[in-house]
């Protein structure tokens, strides 16, 4: 439904109500509201008489109550006039003077053969766009879009796909289609959050917006099945809503009479039904709490928990480890954090569910583990046994690793309690008793929310006021209004707190159920009553869209939803404007452009922010850090005033500078300084006008699982793709077996081998890699062995010739000392000693070869001469200060060029029948010679010559 639809709606159902008004512009999320935008006005009551509105501003009919108008730049006050006593609010405008008055239209087409989604982008004028364009709903551009698009080309636009979490950049197709141009993106949930960016290219004196949205796997709503039966909360009551956390169009609400699911932010609905004979009429109708996961959707029932998955409604209990029964609550994550660094074996939770006595965790696949019961809280706080302690309410905390629960403590529990704090860390299965401890009445039911910081800041609400607790909760209060003492519902006709929504750039809006809301954000101390925007007659609650931007849910009798944006940065200014409140600086700068940054040994990182006030003001900047203490700190600030304003800039450099070479327990000393910090840089001051409040980022100090080593010059590419069965003489095998052993090549894993000649030297050059690809050259010491065995092979470096004091360790010598552990695990970092001392090692032979290489020291590989063969090699970093990661990689060399040796059989026969061939010929010439000597013997050799007779 379009939101002139949903309009109508609303003003249809708000009849007998108390009057309002309201605004709306064709852009979404109000992102271009602008002296080109169309301002639409509408009114929802029966007193209207005409609009009061400026005179630079040109409007269609004043006397409609919904009618058109544009405006200049500037703060433009605009008010209906109604018939009667009353009057009503007036709101002042923020019109902007940008030249930004183009958008970017996407649409994608998810290929999931290959995994990868196609994004068909083109260019639209919001005030020149089609219905459906609006809507984003439209397959393809409209004819004005196609102009647009075509024209902005010619130019030189063409956009590019930006990931914000791993910024990395994606081009579009070579050629253009239809007006549309289309980029290539793999599907991941790891890299969802994006960014359509285009050039500098104007048309008209207009350009184009950056685009900022989110693209994940695509998820699928669970399928309503024929004969299904609503299951719904009690009714009367108000909306419960839940999403995921990395994924905010993918929302479940519960109403008093269905319940609905959208994977889009309500641009689609389904309805979420349940089988009919599991549940009785009142139990359906009996929801008093509901968790969205990736195993479903999670109903608390009478107590008890159900999950609702695409093929099955289960009842969930001893048969998944929970209780059958006495579940007071479940909740899940609040905040995104796609990247994190846990050292724990088990990944972290995804839900929690809480009776009155224990917490239970849940993980992917339906699997639930207790982590504590209120007898060993008791212990951990120090309160007596004869005590009662219960469990109050349990909440994720904004760090990745945390989940705090709100106790309850009291001696006698007639008149009142004391709410304590505890904090569970997931990855340290450590539990932290937080400085907190509130006195409410014993009835008393509290909700927390966890703000979006790195210190444990959060606010608390009961049915009236607001208690937040600031600066690691060294700031606390209850949340002051300019009137009745902070007590909301005073202000809001008796109504009582619903809902509150905490986004990520700070703000926090309280809605009550008569849909009253007020206005502040982290660290104020006071809140503003907003703009009325909802009839107090329509249910609706609030949530937040895919760009990160507030919106309103409205469920209907007639069992329909509908979504609304809501222009929260304009209704805030109108009232900041109205109250003539001000953010006491100018400017706050920061290059933190990704909320996860990667520490390995050795490594630093350096940020800076700026910030810029008027002279006189006093402000600074303040970093703040949490977690375990394994990073050092530096500070740098540089100061400049000029034309009465002050730029201070701070620069801050996270390092570590840690020794692991030779220690007594290497891995133990890595896991005491690997660990998860976060930390946050914001202004000394703010307000409510300021546009954000602090920037927070995780620096995750350990090993990054996505980086790895190669060696260079090896790939899968350049040979045939097969496996093939060769055999490996026993001789030339390390522990000199009986029997050859016969290997099969696993192509796959090893990859193609690279062919040298047997008289031709090598040596490895390893690179290191990332998901963002090449990182550098490894300039550090490393070890090779052959993996199957084999050493026939040597090092043309000796120990001597390298430099060694003392002997140089070696695979002889490290197995011979290490003969319990694997071939693998004999050498490596944790056991290292460099022979360049002559305090460590001792004296030996220095004319063996030296078998560590790296990148500078000329060591090379050597072949045997007598024989060639395969080898396939593992290589590892044996250098203890270059990662935490346990770097391996694997190669294979094919020596060539040597006639084999023949084998001694063949040799003996050979030999056997030459001699015989010899002897035989021997003596056949004896007899030959034999016979022509007996033949000679009795006959002279020359016969006398007879003489002639002459006549």
């Amino acid at each position: 439904m379009s939101a002139a639809g949903v309009a109508a709606l609303l003003w249809g159902l708000s009849c007998g109500a108390s009057a309002l008004w309201r605004y709306s512009s064709n852009s979404p999320n109000y992102h271009i509201f602008s002296s080109r935008s169309t301002i639409k006005l509408e009114y929802e009551g029966t007193l209207f008489s005409e609009w009061s509105v400026p005179g630079t501003c040109s409007m269609k009919n004043k006397r409609s109550p919904k009618t058109e108008l544009r405006c200049p730049p500037g703060i433009q006050i605009i008010k209906p006039i109604v018939t009667g006593p009353d009057l009503e609010e007036e709101r002042y405008l923020s019109v902007d003077s940008s030249h930004t008055c183009f958008l970017w239209y996407y649409k994608v087409i998810n290929f999931v053969h290959n995994l990868t989604q196609v994004i068909v982008i083109w260019i639209y004028d919001p005030e020149n766009a089609d219905p459906s364009e609006l809507l984003w709903n439209a397959n393809e551009p409209s004819l004005n879009s196609i102009i647009l698009t075509k024209q902005l080309a010619t130019l030189g636009q063409t956009p590019i796909i930006y990931t914000i979490l791993r910024r990395k950049v994606y081009f579009p197709h070579t050629r253009m289609k239809n007006g549309t141009w289309h980029i290539s993106v793999p599907m991941t949930a790891g890299d969802m959050l994006k960014e359509i960016r285009g050039n500098q290219v104007a048309f008209q004196d207009c350009f184009i917006a950056d685009f900022l949205f989110l693209l994940t796997v695509p998820l699928l709503t669970i399928p309503e099945i024929p004969g299904s039966l609503p299951i719904s909360s009690p009714r009367g009551s108000q909306l419960m809503a839940d999403w995921y956390d990395c994924v905010l169009s993918f929302v479940v609400v519960v109403a008093d009479m269905e319940t609905f699911q959208t994977n889009d932010s309500f641009r689609t609905w389904t309805r979420v039904r349940v089988p009919p004979n599991i549940l009785t009429d009142d139990e359906r109708h009996s929801v008093s709490d509901m968790n969205l996961s990736q195993d479903g959707i999670f109903f608390l029932i009478n107590g008890i928990l159900y999950v609702k998955s695409f093929h099955e409604f289960t009842r969930l209990g001893r048969n998944v480890d929970l209780p059958d029964g006495g579940i007071i609550g479940i909740t899940s994550r609040k905040w995104c954090w796609v990247r994190y660094l846990m050292k724990a074996k088990r990944g972290r939770s995804s839900m929690a569910i809480w009776t009155e006595n224990e917490v239970y965790l849940g993980y992917t696949g339906l699997k639930f583990v207790k982590i504590i019961t209120t007898e060993n809280l008791k212990k951990l706080l120090n309160i007596s046994p004869a005590t009662t302690l219960t469990i109050h309410n349990v909440e994720y905390t904004a760090h990745p690793l945390e989940l705090a629960l709100l106790l309850n403590y009291c001696v006698t529990c007639t008149v009142s309690k004391k709410v304590y704090l505890v904090i569970y860390n997931e990855d340290s299965k450590e539990w932290a008793h937080q400085d907190f401890a509130l006195d409410v009445a014993i009835d008393s039911f509290l909700i927390p929310r966890f703000l979006y910081s790195a210190m444990p800041e959060f606010i608390l609400w009961d049915k009236h006021r607001i208690y937040y607790y600031y600066h690691n909760l060294t700031i606390t209060g209850v949340l002051q209004t300019p009137t009745e003492s902070g007590n909301l519902s005073r202000l809001s006709d008796n109504s009582i707190i619903h809902d509150v929504f905490t986004d990520y750039f700070g703000n926090i809006v309280v809605k009550m159920e008569n849909n009253i809301m007020f206005y502040f954000k982290i660290n104020i101390r006071d809140a503003v009553k907003l703009h009325l925007w909802t009839n107090s007659t329509i249910k609706s609650v609030t949530s937040m869209n895919a760009w990160g931007q507030v919106y309103l849910i409205y469920v209907f009798e007639n069992g329909t939803i509908h979504p609304q944006e809501y222009p929260l940065k304009l209704e805030a200014e109108s009232i900041a404007f109205q109250r003539k409140e001000k953010c006491p600086y100018i400017a706050f700068h920061n290059n933190i452009f990704t909320v996860f940054y990667f520490l390995d040994k050795g490594q630093n990182l350096s940020v800076w922010a700026q910030i810029v006030y008027p002279e006189n003001v006093g402000l600074y900047i303040i970093v703040e850090s949490y977690g375990p203490k394994i990073l050092e700190q530096k500070e740098q600030v540089h100061y400049e005033i000029a034309s009465g304003y002050c730029t201070k800039t701070m620069t801050v450099t996270f390092s570590q500078n840690v020794n692991y070479e030779a220690v007594d327990d290497y891995f133990k000393l890595q896991h005491q300084n690997t660990g998860l910090l976060l930390v946050q840089i914001r202004p000394s001051e703010y307000a409510r006008t300021c546009p954000r409040s602090q920037n927070v980022f995780q620096v995750a100090v350990g090993c990054d699982g996505n980086k790895f080593i190669a060696v260079k010059g090896f790939n899968k590419k350049e040979c045939l793709r097969h496996d093939f069965i060769y055999i490996i003489e026993k001789s030339f095998l390390r522990n000199r077996p009986s029997k050859n052993l016969r290997v099969r090549y696993n192509w796959k894993e090893y990859g193609c081998p690279l062919r040298l000649d047997f008289r031709e030297k090598f040596h490895p050059l390893l690179q290191l890699y990332d998901d963002n690809g090449f990182v550098e050259d490894v300039g550090v010491n490393f070890i090779v062995w052959e993996i199957h065995g084999r050493d026939d092979y040597t090092f043309n470096n000796t120990m001597k010739k390298s430099g060694c004091l003392n002997e140089a360790q070696t695979w002889k010598s490290m197995t011979t000392l290490n003969k319990h552990l694997p071939l693998e695990d004999a050498w490596g970092p944790e056991n290292y000693k460099h022979c360049f001392s002559y305090a460590i090692g001792k004296p030996g032979d220095l004319n063996q070869p030296y078998e560590i290489i790296n990148k500078s020291n000329h060591n090379h590989l050597v072949w045997p001469v007598d024989h060639s063969g395969m080898y396939v090699f593992r290589v590892k970093i044996l250098d203890p200060n270059y990662s935490f990661c346990n770097l391996t990689a694997i190669f294979a060399i094919e020596t060539f060029g040597v006639i084999p040796s023949p084998s001694v059989y063949l040799v003996a026969s050979l030999l056997f029948l030459l001699t015989l061939l010899f002897f035989s010929v021997l003596v056949l010439s004896y007899f030959h010679y034999m016979r022509i000597y007996k033949r000679y013997i009795y006959a002279p050799l020359h016969k006398p010559e007879r003489k002639q007779k002459t006549n």
